[in-house]
């Protein structure tokens, strides 16, 4: 989220000690570019035929000038809100490509999907997103000889399916997190996973789909044959919706905006939650009374950037894949986000606080993650947490 946001809601909460830079994002509705973007720029969702993948570029031409990007909500910053928290700026000073930005709702997963390829560069795309742009042929496979960055990623990053297919890669990592179980240590004693199904609540769930991959985590530690949590047969979704269904009493509440973790603990009004180790982070500093399951596996996700398949300006778009990748740009969008940065040199300043709640570029990292990927029948899961929540 926005930083000014997190600290809004921790002040609320009596937790004004524990502000500081960075937060989990939040997701807004599209919005008009900061000043400075270019004014034109296509808008408007729309259906079109990607046709044949292309082959990913050889080489790279003077760039065009500009770049057209869609992103989440505090991914591309130019520093309005909070002038040390900018960086499109310095894109277009070093490139020359002038940045034409909208913003999204990653929740609302279909506008981007309907995005006319031939109307955006690069998107910020979560694995629901970067999976279907990828499956409809809407994304460019990438030629990462090409992005001067690309190997300072981690190899697990780099090779997350979400992002790649028969052997192309087709997204930058940019941010990861996990899914961890936070609880009141003055309140509960849980187990495992489970206790999120199982224990008394009030016990606060991440509001989405892949939300259901935790279940199945659960019922795979039951001796369910599940080898990919992400990768589930139509029973075993039905039976990881029914653990979160099973609540008859409504001690179970599913959470949109990071913001009301924060809130749930500081009030006393939560027991458990499914959050982020920031959000840990942020009520140690509060000094409330809450610990994180020390239990792997769990569930994670990384959101990278996807250049379209009918990119209007590829140099361009080649450029500002390789200035995302930068230890600068890694280290502010970590701090403000919150969020791990997907290059480990991203590990200064705001962001060293946050590496070390991910444990960055360590060999702990992603041992026991698995990371989100858009499933196959994705529309099943979809159709399945409406039924949860609903």
């Amino acid at each position: 989220m926005r930083r000014t946001h997190l600290v809004v809601a921790v002040a609320a909460a009596g937790l004004l000690a524990a502000a500081c830079a960075g937060g989990p994002a939040p997701v807004t509705q599209v919005v008009t570019p900061n000043a400075g973007a270019t004014a034109s720029h296509r808008t408007g969702p729309g259906s079109s035929s990607a046709g044949a993948t292309p082959a990913p570029a050889a080489s790279l031409g003077p760039g065009e000038g500009v770049v057209s990007v869609v992103a989440i909500d505090g991914y591309a910053e130019w520093g309005g809100v909070d002038p040390k928290v900018g960086w499109v700026g310095t894109f277009e000073r070093e490139t020359g490509c002038k940045v034409s930005l909208r913003y999204y709702d990653p929740r609302q997963e279909e506008k981007p999907g309907d995005f006319p390829p031939s109307s955006f560069d690069v998107i910020s795309a979560t694995p629901e997103v970067s999976g279907r742009l990828i499956d409809e042929g809407k994304a460019a496979p990438l030629n990462t000889a090409l992005l001067h960055g690309y190997a300072k990623i981690p190899k697990r990053l780099r090779t997350l399916p979400s992002i790649t297919r028969g052997g192309r890669t087709y997204g930058v990592p940019y941010v990861w997190a996990t899914n961890e179980v936070l609880y009141d240590t003055g309140k509960v004693s849980p187990g495992g996973l489970e206790s999120l199904f199982e224990d008394e609540g009030p016990v606060l769930l991440r509001d989405r789909p892949l939300s259901l991959a935790d279940a199945a985590l659960v019922l795979k530690a039951r001796g369910a044959k599940i080898k990919d949590p992400f990768d589930l047969t139509d029973a075993q979704l039905d039976a990881a919706a029914a653990l979160f269904t099973s609540d008859e009493d409504g001690r179970r509440a599913f959470w949109r905006d990071p913001v009301e973790v924060v809130q749930g603990f500081a009030t006393g009004s939560v027991r458990l939650a499914q959050a982020t180790p920031y959000h840990l982070d942020v009520l140690r500093r509060g000094n409330k009374p809450v610990r994180a399951l020390p239990d792997r596996p769990v569930t994670g996700w990384a959101d990278a950037w996807v250049m379209s398949a009918q990119a209007p300006h590829p140099s361009c778009a080649y450029k500002w894949l390789d200035f995302m990748m930068s230890a600068d740009v890694q280290r502010k969008v970590s701090a403000w986000t919150g969020l791990a940065p997907a290059n480990p040199e991203g590990c200064a300043g705001g962001a060293r606080r946050i590496c070390t709640d991910y444990r960055v570029g360590t060999s702990r990292a992603f041992r026991g993650v698995y990371f989100a990927v858009r499933p196959k029948a994705y529309d099943k899961w979809v159709e399945r947490w409406s039924r949860v929540v609903s």
